[in-house]
């Protein structure tokens, strides 16, 4: 047990941990190949388990009605490339022309600057704001992930698929393991459960929000308010920064297209309106606090699963970081980590304590930490 005051040696024990935190994670980036596609799946697998056991219940037998339920997960995700697919091969062919818009803007700005200063800037001004060239090359590269992420959708199904029919008989191992011991089932149940209620809630304000600022794009008046609108949807699982990221592109557009600070303003306007009244009032409340992470966990999440598993790692850092913390918050010993990670301050007993086990307890306290 950690700050425990029965340890004789907490400090070799601390260092101890942080040498198996190494070796774990040294582990997770040698084998993301594999851990990646098993973490995507075991997300789907969470979020259809509802609609596989409904269908259980109706008398479906479990195979197809594992079947039927990764059939509609992969006809919902056809769908959404579906509508990307057209606006980003429309994407592809606009980008020389923006392209070409900027230089123009570039050059009006410039022309502007010197009408106005009475100054020879464009002698001087020889760095631009934007590189036309590169733009093309960092789409091409954006367009270059997309593909690599639809090319691992056959194995991300082809898992889920393997992960509901183990998912069947799982409980029964734990039965098995631990016998009549029930607590551990019920916690393993707690956990599955607070899985899903995270994910489902995220799922659907972030589907609310990736709608709602399509429609506002679209009635600003910029071009692809569908891959906007699928862009705020992805980027809204990762709090704060997401949200930041998702409007820099429909910002980009008004600039390009428009050319106007006041509308420019506009669709930044709606973005942060949106985000905040979804994002920070309504899932806040949807979820309860109990689920919330600090910022600087969220930050440093988003640095660590990208640095261990890419994009897609840094896009599933939140959601990833939440479940372990989950995990953490139902094991005893390992509770004290889930406090840290949370965005509040554990309450502590008016007599003061320590973390017991990751149990507060106080001064006069001597219970045994409960197995």
């Amino acid at each position: 047990m950690i700050f425990d005051r029965s340890e004789q040696h907490p400090g070799a024990r601390f260092l101890f941990f942080l040498a198996c935190l190494v070796i774990v994670v040294w582990g997770m980036r040698m084998a993301a190949p594999i851990l990646l596609p098993s973490a995507l799946a075991l997300f789907l697998t969470v979020l259809s388990l509802p609609v596989s056991l409904f269908l259980r219940k109706h008398h479906v037998p479990g195979g197809i009605a594992n079947a039927l339920t990764v059939l509609m997960t992969m006809g919902l995700f056809g769908l959404l490339l579906l509508l990307a697919s057209g606006s980003l091969s429309e994407l592809q062919e606009q980008v020389p022309v923006y392209a070409t818009r900027i230089t123009e803007l570039q050059e009006r700005w410039i022309l502007s600057l010197e009408d106005r200063f009475e100054l020879p800037v464009g002698d001087y001004v020889t760095l631009r704001l934007v590189d036309p060239s590169a733009m093309v090359d960092l789409a091409g590269v954006a367009l270059g992930r997309i593909a690599q992420i639809v090319s691992l959708t056959f194995l991300v199904f082809l898992i889920m698929i393997f992960m509901l029919g183990e998912a069947m008989v799982f409980p029964g191992k734990v039965r098995f393991l631990f016998g009549e011991e029930i607590g551990h089932q019920d916690r393993l149940a707690k956990v599955v459960g607070e899985i899903q209620t995270y994910l489902g809630i995220k799922t659907v304000v972030s589907l609310a929000t990736g709608v709602i600022l399509g429609t506002w794009c679209y009635v600003m008046g910029l071009d692809f308010p569908v891959l906007l609108g699928l862009t705020a949807f992805v980027l809204n699982f990762v709090p704060t920064v997401g949200s930041i990221i998702a409007a820099v592109p429909a910002v980009f557009l008004s600039l390009v297209l428009v050319g106007t600070l006041p509308h420019a303003l506009g669709v930044a306007g709606g973005y942060l309106v949106v985000n905040t009244l979804l994002g920070n009032i309504l899932e806040p409340n949807l979820m309860g606090r109990r689920l919330g992470l600090s910022t600087l966990v969220v930050v440093l999440s988003l640095l660590f699963w990208g640095w261990a598993w890419g994009p897609l790692g840094a896009l599933l850092s939140v959601p990833l970081t939440v479940i372990v913390k989950i995990g953490l918050e139902n094991t005893r010993d390992l509770m004290w980590v889930a406090a840290l990670l949370d965005q509040a301050a554990p309450k502590v007993p008016a007599g003061g304590g320590v973390l017991v086990g990751g149990l507060a307890s106080g001064p006069g306290d001597r219970r045994e930490d409960p197995a």
